[in-house]
């Protein structure tokens, strides 16, 4: 069964193999574009040769949504305005006339390209798009049952959906139809703040801390009735999103008080307490959401997906509220997941295929995330020579000490290992890593390797079986999509003079012995990393503690602002030389920049359009 999701953004390929995820990979990783939105011919051609089989033996290939249900949305949406947004709707129906409304004959001939000798509009099926969010999420869960409630911008009509999975079962209870969702409300504040929708949003969530939500009341009072069980809707009248060019109108900006942002102008203390009250908001809505659904459903697990999902400030909020005895959120949240949700809900829900017992031990089905493309040995060798790079080869006892050695010296490392991740996250086989300890160290990640603003926050990575000493988190987090708190004992008392600092200042005020990974509210994105999901980054850990006492590292994506995280020995070692990062590590290849030949390096500043 493949699994497909493209043409809107974040394109991607998942293939399931007697109802086993085998392979999922963004097209992103292979075409350098990020969310790129083509067609994934070459994440599907990857997945197939992961499975060592053939396009022909596919049995089925599923879209993760329903083009004439998303067609029809746009008809009725600019019919319900006319004669607001006729430019809108000159510049997007074309695109649909010419393209989208004839979606099946374009993957049939997309297809055929790969297999011209099969009937694929007998092997072509469509799920629908919250559908397929709810089915990625509860299928590849640990759980027998439970909750789903999916929240994005929109799928074809719905914005939130709430779901209940029972085996290999899985029913929609209810929807929030379009306009309203909460999903493009924050993107609404993502856009006002000056940040790019559909890729800018975690920058908003990341600069919420450094705010205080004093906007919450006007958000609550002019842009969204919530109602007691979460339900909610927004007034219109401020937002342009239904049939315009813009997220928001002037209604809007009188309301909160001037015009939006420009992307090169300066952040102000404003546009923190924006992200601050959207931030707020946006939790008080889920809180709302998830406790009605814990009473009206009677289910003790909670799964989430869609890109509200990936919000991990609010995921650690429902957490901590306790509702639900067991909470999965989908690592690949977005609509690159719904590529797996597709596949699953046809494996499930149409061919009622059983779902696969796990070991015993309460694992999910998503391996780590770790199902893109790996690379062997003599083939990362090869390629590197290729490129110029000058290397050693070193054993992995050698290997992990001069790795934790190095990071000790504080020096950034480029890790490549295994299969790459899917997913939005580096969650340690394709990821930049530093020492957390290092109270600089955000600030020269973010400035001069990552190439992006200052106040973006770093994740650390911690030894599962110590998590709980560092962190006030009783469960594990292996997607790096939950925030919690720092415990005490790891703690810096901060005086009444950082105390009274604002904004971006607060940066410079150390407040944790971990202050590369420590917010400004004492909060982290934790991943926790298990012998089992992930040994070799687990012994690295393991490595750097025996170094130096501290289980925690700094994990990152490896890339820089724009660009996607690398993928091949190729992406990895010209991203590495033209960043400062000073040592890579490709498999057992070991690099270090002063060993280059100053001819490679690269313009990396520039190279990727930000984001």
């Amino acid at each position: 069964m493949l699994g497909l999701s493209a043409f809107y953004h974040d394109s991607a390929a998942a293939l399931l193999v007697d109802g086993e995820i085998v392979a999922a990979v963004e097209e992103e990783r292979f075409s350098r574009r990020k969310h790129d939105a083509r067609f994934p011919r070459h994440a599907i051609e990857f997945c197939l040769a992961d499975a060592g089989i053939v396009a022909e033996r596919v049995d089925h290939v599923v879209f993760y949504d329903k083009p004439f249900l998303k067609f029809e949305r746009l008809l009725e949406t600019y019919l319900a305005f006319t004669p607001h947004g006729f430019r809108s709707f000159r510049m997007t129906i074309p695109v649909w006339l010419r393209e989208k409304l004839f979606l099946k004959e374009l993957l049939q001939g997309e297809m055929k390209a790969l297999a011209p000798g099969v009937n694929w509009g007998a092997r072509l099926l469509f799920s629908e798009h919250h559908l397929s969010h709810a089915a990625s999420a509860f299928f590849a869960s640990p759980f027998e049952e439970a909750a789903v409630l999916t929240l994005d911008g929109v799928g074809e009509w719905a914005t939130s959906s709430v779901a209940v999975g029972r085996g290999n079962e899985l029913s929609i209870l209810r929807e929030i139809h379009f306009p309203h969702s909460l999903g493009l409300l924050y993107s609404a504040f993502t856009y006002y703040c000056g940040f790019r929708v559909n890729s800018g949003e975690y920058k908003l969530m990341g600069l919420a801390p450094y705010g205080t939500p004093r906007y919450a009341g006007l958000i609550r009072d002019h842009l969204i009735d919530v109602k007691r069980d979460g339900s909610f809707r927004l007034d219109l009248a401020y937002f342009d999103y239904c049939t315009g060019l813009t997220m928001t109108n002037a209604h809007f900006d009188a309301l909160f008080g001037g015009a939006p942002r420009g992307w090169d102008e300066p952040l102000t203390q404003r546009h923190m307490d924006l992200a601050a009250s959207i931030q707020s908001v946006t939790e008080e809505v889920l809180l709302a959401l998830t406790r009605d659904i814990a009473q009206s459903t009677g289910m003790h697990n909670l799964c989430l997906a869609g890109g509200v999902a990936l919000n991990c400030v609010a995921n650690g909020a429902i957490l901590r509220d306790g509702r639900f005895d067991g909470l999965w959120i989908q690592p690949a949240a977005g609509d690159a997941g719904g590529a797996l949700g597709a596949a699953f809900s046809a494996h499930h829900l149409l061919f009622r295929a059983p779902r696969l017992r796990g070991d015993g031990r309460g694992q999910d089905a998503m391996r780590g995330s770790y199902l893109g493309p790996c690379y062997v040995q003599h083939d990362i060798e090869r390629r590197l020579m290729a490129e110029g790079a000058s290397f050693v080869v070193l054993d992995d006892d050698v290997l992990f000490s001069t790795c934790a050695a190095d990071i000790a010296a504080g020096r950034a490392l480029g890790w490549c290992q295994g299969a790459a991740e899917f997913g939005p996250r580096a969650l340690g086989n394709r990821s930049i890593l530093a020492d957390a300890r290092t109270a600089q160290m955000q600030s020269t990640l973010n400035l001069k390797i990552k190439f992006r603003e200052s106040f973006r926050p770093f994740a650390p990575a911690v030894l599962r079986e110590d998590a709980a000493d560092w962190f006030d988190l009783d469960c594990e987090s292996p997607y790096m999509l939950l925030v919690a708190q720092l415990t005490a004992r790891q703690r810096i008392e901060v005086n009444a003079a950082d105390a009274a600092l604002e904004g971006i200042a607060k940066l410079k005020v150390v407040r944790s012995k971990i202050p590369a990974v420590t917010h400004v509210d004492y909060s982290a994105r934790v991943q926790t990393v298990d012998r089992d999901t992930n040994p070799r980054f687990h012994r690295l850990l393991s490595a750097f503690k025996a170094l130096t006492g501290c289980p925690v590292l700094v994990n990152t994506s490896f890339n820089v602002r724009g660009e996607p995280p690398v993928l091949t020995p190729e992406d990895a070692y010209h991203c590495f030389m033209g960043t400062e990062i000073e040592v890579l590590v490709f498999g057992n290849c070991y690099l270090r920049k002063d060993t280059q030949s100053a001819e490679l390096a690269r313009d990396y500043r520039s190279t990727f359009a930000p984001d």
